[in-house]
């Protein structure tokens, strides 16, 4: 048997490739929307692609598993498992095959074994592979978002990010019956998760790419809570705030993804720029939080181009008007910019305009504008000041400023009526979320604002006072 793994930094998501060594047929298991890559390392193996499926409807990318199976004329198979509202919309126009559980298919010699694992969704479905030529037991598990290394699927999404009322709690059950079917499994059986750590799938996912059963029993603490209820409430707490894009996401990958775009944005002038600017549109910086702090045209939204450019452009982003954007304009930056943005579903940039090329937009009459940076000392001297936190809940509870004001980031842009007027002071844990911040609060008319260099981390390991607890406002 041949095993593949493939894994988005970006998304920090996981997908498999999965084949007999001796037919050389392949199955690709939870595939994001660039299927290209998939086609070319099965190509690299000489293995033909037979088989595509899922373990869920996912949350947090655009499925590439319908695009997958026609363009290589593949069978599909997806869950049958569900809840009504969670079934596949497009599974009969796609002639998929539908799995519920104990359902199983052969690719070759490997045998594929479908177990109904619902709790992060109810549908879910995790993949027993056995390679049959040397075995009769299953060799490991692709859990998807049913077990991580270090931690589980967290089951509030339905209810938080899909606005599923009452959910939540029916979901953690689910999970916990789940896991606890699931330990009758032999301890050596490999876990091969669908995301790791960087993903807002779970609260404490581990960076190891894989784990075993018998691993996560002795140290995950999912495994070691016996007690259904102490269970569902330890799963619950402290999850991280949802993108907002995960609602858009579960219903897209629901009804039927389309296949990803190839267009390539072209290069925006400076005129395009500063219409959409004096219009209120969306103008995204893509540079360095140093950068941007420097200098920049006032009105555009710093969306750095790191690691998590894509939870927090799915979470600030429209997804039904266009974008313009200020970054590296070469084709190969534009091409791969588009692409990323495909795998959230935003396919809506107008252009890309050059950003060593502000001083053509300060000709137009554009104003360039800069973010103030205050050190930890300066903050204790601005008593007057509101203190804006833009964590997570649960990071702010675990410790914060005194008299700070938490607004998590993802939900500034809506509730920016609920900071008092006067000097505002934001931080966020290091740095990267606060130039976010400060940048919506610019656009929002907000020039009376300081960003607190070093973030929270800073302020602690100073030694200044911390308070504990939640003080969050709204929901």
């Amino acid at each position: 048997m041949l095993l593949r793994r493939f894994f988005d930094e970006q998304l920090a998501q996981t997908s498999y490739l999965a084949a007999c060594d001796h037919a050389r047929l392949g199955v690709i298991v939870d595939p994001n929307r660039n299927v290209a890559q998939y086609i070319e390392a099965a190509a690299r193996d000489n293995i033909r692609i037979v088989a595509v499926t899922e373990t869920h409807i996912h949350a947090d990318l655009v499925s590439g598993s319908r695009e997958l199976a026609r363009r290589t004329n593949a069978q599909l198979y997806l869950s049958d498992a569900g809840d009504a509202e969670w079934k596949y919309g497009f599974a009969g126009e796609s002639r998929a095959e539908l799995l519920t559980d104990g359902s199983h298919f052969m690719i070759g010699d490997v045998r594929i074994d479908a177990i109904h694992t619902p709790g992060h969704t109810p549908e879910h479905m995790t993949f027993l592979v056995t390679d049959t030529a040397v075995a009769a037991e299953p060799m490991g598990a692709i859990t998807g978002d049913f077990i991580f290394v270090g931690d589980v699927g967290r089951p509030d999404l339905l209810e938080r990010a899909a606005g599923y009322a009452g959910t939540m709690e029916t979901s953690a059950r689910r999970l916990f019956q789940s896991l606890q079917a699931f330990k009758t499994f032999p301890d050596y059986l490999q876990i091969w998760p669908g995301h790791g750590a960087g993903s807002a799938c779970g609260k404490a996912l581990g960076a190891m790419p894989q784990s075993t059963l018998g691993y996560e029993k002795l140290f995950n603490w999912a495994f070691a809570e016996d007690d259904e209820e102490r269970f569902v409430t330890e799963v619950l707490a402290g999850q991280p705030e949802p993108p907002a894009y995960f609602a858009i996401m579960k219903r897209v990958n629901r009804d039927g993804p389309a296949d990803a775009p190839t267009t390539v944005p072209p290069v925006a002038g400076a005129d395009e720029i500063a219409r959409s600017l004096s219009a209120g549109e969306t103008v995204v910086d893509t540079r360095s939080v140093l950068e941007f702090a420097a200098r920049h045209a006032a009105g555009s939204v710093n969306i750095p181009r790191n690691r998590s450019f894509l939870n927090w452009a799915g979470s600030l982003l429209p997804y039904d008007r266009d974008v313009c954007v200020i970054g590296d304009s070469s084709e190969e930056a534009r091409r791969q910019l588009a692409a990323d943005l495909s795998l959230i579903g935003l396919e809506r940039v107008s252009g890309v305009f050059p950003a060593e090329s502000l001083d053509e937009l300060s000709k137009l009459g554009v104003r360039m504008s800069a973010t103030r940076q205050i050190s930890v000392g300066d903050v204790r001297t601005r008593r007057n000041a509101t203190i804006l936190d833009v964590r997570g809940r649960s990071e702010f509870a675990a410790g914060h400023l005194p008299r700070a004001l938490n607004i998590p980031l993802g939900e500034l842009r809506r509730r920016l009526d609920e900071i008092p007027e006067g000097q505002v002071v934001v931080h966020c844990q290091g740095g990267s979320r606060s130039a976010i911040a400060a940048s919506i609060l610019q656009r929002g008319g907000r020039d009376d604002m300081s960003s607190m260099y070093g973030g929270f981390s800073e302020w602690e390991r100073s030694g200044n006072p911390v308070e504990r607890g939640s003080r969050t406002q709204g929901s």
